[in-house]
């Protein structure tokens, strides 16, 4: 089977259909995408997969949280022996670094979990008697994916380790700090993890750093860069917890997030306000076309219907109206809900 396995929030299926599509075809590639809402994955059935894999990197894809090229699908599964037929589909000159046993991140597929354990443990050592898997996981070698959708129904498809998530189904699964003033710091420790590479979060956060939180109460977003040691001006007329006040490096002004204006320039502006995303993203390059921040991380609510589409107008808005190169990267992360996360830096290098 030729094409992409593609794994998204449960619900937004259409979206990523959409988004998929018109990639692809921006790039001369005439395939389509199979989806059920609700289902937590699409499949883009493309002839020419391995040059559609290079036109739609991971990294640039929204609703996507993982990015897979498709081996097999198999239906009708016999329960007393799924091994011999996958073992029978892998091709036999290939050998991969790590096997991967999932399935999508749906209410329909959670009782899937435990055999997705069980069978994985089952698989790894016929894997590597067949010499398809390495006797320890290998970084530089593609990734082995099996996917159960159903107990008898499994996509087999294989992850380049520089063009996929690292985590299983795309997620990093992040706990909730005991001091976080609200689960909305999620957000931004995993937008910080998923939209930024390692490096950059090195030379992009560091300590003694300035920076803004747009509709800041309770918090949560300007604890998560209190602990990466950066003094914070957190802007909303609402309380913030009491604690946060207690570092020292937070400065609570009772401001509007759409009328303040920093008196110098600072190095972030952070931003999870509740607003038309068309207004948030005009906001949001305002900042960048006065030169009021460096780099910024925000969330752009979604409308109900034609998401795709307001998504793709508000990110082009907002680069043209930002009026200089940046590097722009988006997506809708797991804890996420009706909305985007957008990071923003100037493009290049610093």
């Amino acid at each position: 089977m030729n094409g992409l396995l593609c794994y998204c929030r449960a619900g937004f299926e259409p979206e990523l259909a959409a988004e998929l599509t018109e990639r692809a075809a921006q790039a001369g590639h005439a395939g389509f995408a199979r989806a059920e809402r609700g289902s937590g994955y699409v499949v883009f059935a493309d002839d020419e997969a391995d040059r559609l894999s290079q036109a739609l990197p991971w990294r640039e894809l929204i609703f996507a949280r993982q990015k897979l090229r498709l081996i097999a699908e198999l239906r009708g599964l016999d329960p007393s022996d799924r091994i011999a037929p996958m073992l029978a589909t892998l091709p036999s000159d290939r050998r991969f670094g790590a096997l991967v046993v999932e399935h999508p991140d749906s209410d329909e597929s959670k009782p899937l979990s435990g055999l997705a354990r069980s069978f994985g443990n089952a698989l790894r050592p016929a894997l590597r008697k067949a010499r398809l898997l390495s006797a320890a996981d290998d970084a530089a070698l593609q990734r082995l994916h099996v996917c159960f959708v159903a107990g008898d129904h499994a996509f087999l498809a294989i992850s380049d380790p520089s063009d996929s998530s690292p985590w299983p189904l795309g997620v990093p699964r992040l706990r909730m700090h005991a001091d976080a003033p609200s689960r909305s710091a999620l957000k931004l420790e995993e937008a910080l993890l998923c939209l930024l590479d390692a490096d950059e979060r090195a030379r992009l956060l560091r300590p003694g750093m300035r920076a803004a939180d747009l509709g800041a109460a309770p918090g949560g977003w300007t604890w998560v860069l209190t602990r990466q040691g950066l003094h914070v001006v957190a802007i909303d007329n609402g309380p913030l917890r009491p604690h946060l006040l207690d570092s020292g490096l937070v400065e609570h002004l009772r401001a509007d997030g759409f009328a303040w204006q920093p008196q110098q320039p600072l190095d972030w502006m952070v931003c999870d306000m509740v607003e038309q995303p068309k207004r948030v993203a005009a906001r949001m390059a305002e900042w960048f076309a006065r030169g009021w921040c460096r780099h910024a991380i925000f969330n752009l609510k979604l409308p109900m219907k034609k998401r795709w589409a307001e998504t793709r107008t508000c990110l082009s808005d907002f680069a043209h109206a930002a009026q200089r190169p940046l590097t722009v990267r988006a997506r809708q992360l797991y804890h996420d809900r009706e909305e985007i996360t957008v990071f923003a830096s100037p493009a290049g290098p610093g």
